[in-house]
């Protein structure tokens, strides 16, 4: 008897251990650059308003993913092979469209190391890029690449964290306006609301966690209450990353200092925190990138592993090529600003489209067996839904036309 409960105990914090890196891996493939870039533009823009933006796209982030991850649970599926079963042909279209997205995204990710390492150590970024590259490949080389991913993720995750809430005391935010403004905000952003939600659930990035659940053998109808803590707390993470970040930029906006345009978060910690200041901003920045890098490419992957055995069989050797082929891009032409941008459109589209398809599946016994999906996690997902697919096509319809100008 004490063998089994000695097991079961091991089992437990395994599992719990899972659940923990699925949560980190998620959270810190959201917070890359443009998660920086987009918190920082948007507090300079809403000021203590920008605190209802950020409350309304958790509580959408939220309805998104916890439906997503508990779908892709109970089927036992990747999204790509459920998407497949609904309507024939459609899980490689959004496979095509995370692929893409992925690869664009991830030269942003890789030039965005490369900036963190040479603000850090003063490298040339090309050269802070290829390094940084070379680590995020020999995470998957090693044996146990899903567990060192896990603790990775998970160590720079708190380090942003720590170094970020360190910036916010420096900078001495007014707590108390942008508390009462998160809840009677003096003017409300929708477009940023759907940014946010983009940002943070969008594409690849709410797939991270769930797809890793399921390599990691977590799945199954008694599972459902794990994964929901586990799909919450990802969101927490992001969020608490997102609050502090707002709280800091508050800090050097309320005080009348003066936030480059060209690297908006940069000036954030150098003004609240001098040159100590840019010296973290650094850490944080390739910390955010080197993670996203490494999420981008393990999920991307993950939306092929299941098309063919070759693919199954080598798929570490896959994303090392989809980082090789990201830093390749960004070494030789730098970052194609037009695919970027087009890339961001369509991911705008992306879980709409994605969140769309699980939630259909949620009620096909043909796919998700006897688990019955509660009939207000698919009003949430409905809304979500309506919300980001018509904004995601005004983002496409409007930036479409500037790619060929």
């Amino acid at each position: 008897m004490n063998k089994e409960n000695k097991l079961q105990s091991q089992n437990e914090k395994s599992n719990w251990s899972i659940l923990l890196g699925a949560a980190f891996l998620m959270a810190t493939s959201a917070i890359g650059p443009g998660f920086l870039t987009q918190t920082t533009v948007f507090t300079e823009q809403l000021a203590a308003s920008f605190g209802f933006v950020i409350l309304v796209s958790i509580l959408l982030d939220i309805g998104a993913q916890t439906n997503i991850w508990r779908i892709l649970v109970v089927a036992e599926k990747r999204a790509q092979d459920i998407a497949n079963l609904v309507f024939p042909g459609l899980g490689y279209v959004i496979a095509t469209l995370i692929v893409l997205g992925g690869i664009a995204f991830n030269i942003g990710n890789i030039g965005g190391a490369g900036l963190g390492a040479n603000v850090v150590f003063g490298l040339d970024p090309v050269t802070g890029a290829v390094i940084s590259a070379v680590i995020a490949i020999a995470i998957f080389l090693v044996k146990e690449a899903g567990l060192l991913m896990d603790k990775f993720t998970q160590v720079m995750g708190f380090v942003m964290i720590a170094l970020t809430i360190y910036v916010v005391f420096n900078a001495h935010p007014p707590v108390g306006e942008a508390v009462i403004k998160t809840f009677a905000p003096d003017t409300i952003d929708m477009l940023a609301i759907v940014t946010l939600v983009g940002g943070t659930v969008g594409g690849y990035i709410t797939f991270a966690g769930g797809h890793r659940l399921l390599d990691a053998g977590i799945k199954g109808i008694d599972a459902v209450p794990q994964v929901t803590k586990s799909s919450v707390s990802a969101i927490g993470i992001a969020s608490i990353m997102r609050i502090f970040l707002f709280l800091a930029a508050l800090g050097v906006v309320a005080q009348g200092l003066p936030i480059d345009p060209e690297n908006p978060p940069a000036s954030v910690f150098q003004q609240a925190a001098g040159d100590i200041g840019y010296r973290l901003f650094g850490v944080v920045m390739w910390a955010a990138a080197i993670t996203s890098v490494v999420g981008a490419a393990y999920t991307s992957v993950s939306f092929i592993r299941t098309f063919h055995p070759l693919i199954e069989k080598y798929h570490k050797y896959i994303i090392v090529g989809f980082i090789l082929l990201s830093t390749g891009i960004f070494t030789t032409i730098g970052k194609p600003v037009k695919m970027l941008i087009l890339a961001g459109a369509l991911n705008g589209l992306i879980l709409p489209i994605a969140l769309g398809v699980m939630l259909v599946a949620a009620h096909k016994k043909s796919i998700i067996g006897s688990y019955r999906h509660p009939i207000w996690m698919t009003a949430a997902g409905v809304f979500v839904v309506l919300l980001m697919a018509t904004m995601g096509a005004y983002t496409l319809v409007n930036q479409l036309p500037t790619l060929f100008e």
